[in-house]
């Protein structure tokens, strides 16, 4: 009995030939992007902890540093560095063994396999920072009684304390969600080339003085006041929003490369061949 022990240990131990061995094998891949998904998910959760997320939906966020938010995109790089090589490490260890082929073949293979579970890593990591981005959202602005989500404005989310401060003092008794969402639309354009229409700011200093019941001076003092702080509002988010698209791209490219050389160093220590690394040949 122990002897067939020992015979069948030797056999899952010798390397298969290549026709029984298929080229993908979506298990390596599967796991390996399972591995990466989960540990870029604990970082990415770490990252929001200390305030190192890229962006945020809350009010303070627009007084952030642009130090931070640079600072922040590389830690989304450092992320896809060690979420995407480990993911491709294990989707290279675990890929079977072949006899056969030469070494760029067996390098190509395992390279192969780190890309293709960085590609799906990458799906699922994307649709978990979607799913938490869409909760955090309800959760910071929810929407209000029978207005509903129609009434909602792109980006006013951005501008929405500075709406507060347009209407502050308003009166009880007046449909507050047209108004603000009308407020909103106009304040938008405060960041583009032209700046705000004439027209426009003084439909904004009709709607203060209706809503608020303030005086025409000061309720274009006001308009004025919010419609210069929107408009560096914008300007700052676009800049993070930038930062943030730049960062991402750089750090999927930087990924892909982790996760290929990252898989051929697993599968030289599957097959028993001296790494490539310079820390594998210091410390075999």
């Amino acid at each position: 009995m122990a002897t067939q022990d020992v015979l069948a240990a030797e056999a899952r131990t010798e390397p298969l030939a290549e026709g029984m061995v298929p080229y993908v094998h979506w298990s390596a891949i599967i796991i390996g992007a399972l591995a990466a998904a989960a540990l870029a998910s604990v970082m990415h959760s770490f990252a929001a902890a200390i305030g190192l997320a890229v962006s945020s939906t809350a009010p303070t966020w627009r007084d952030a540093s642009l130090a931070l938010v640079a600072l922040s995109g590389l830690y989304l790089v450092l992320t896809a560095l060690i979420s995407y090589g480990v993911g491709g490490y294990v989707a290279g260890r675990l890929r079977g063994r072949f006899s056969g082929g030469t070494a760029d073949e067996i390098e190509f293979r395992d390279g192969i396999h780190g890309a293709a579970a960085w590609a799906l890593a990458t799906l699922l990591t994307a649709l978990i920072v979607f799913g938490g981005t869409q909760a955090l959202t309800r959760l910071a602005a929810p929407s209000s009684g029978a207005a509903g989500p129609s009434t909602s404005v792109a980006g006013e989310n951005v501008i929405a304390y500075d709406l507060d401060r347009l209407f502050r003092g308003a009166r009880t008794d007046a449909n507050m969600e047209y108004t603000r969402a009308e407020a909103a639309r106009i304040l938008l354009t405060a960041s583009s080339r032209r700046g705000t229409p004439p027209e426009d700011r003084a439909e904004l200093v009709r709607l203060v003085t209706a809503r608020t019941g303030l005086a025409q001076p000061e309720a274009e003092r006001r308009v004025d006041d919010v419609t210069a702080r929107a408009r560096e509002n914008i300007a700052r988010a676009r800049k993070s929003a930038v930062i943030l698209a730049f960062s991402a791209g750089a750090a999927a490219l930087i990924g892909l490369v982790a996760a290929w050389f990252a898989a051929i160093e697993g599968g030289k220590h599957r097959d028993g061949t001296p790494p490539s690394l310079v820390w594998g040949r210091r410390w075999p």
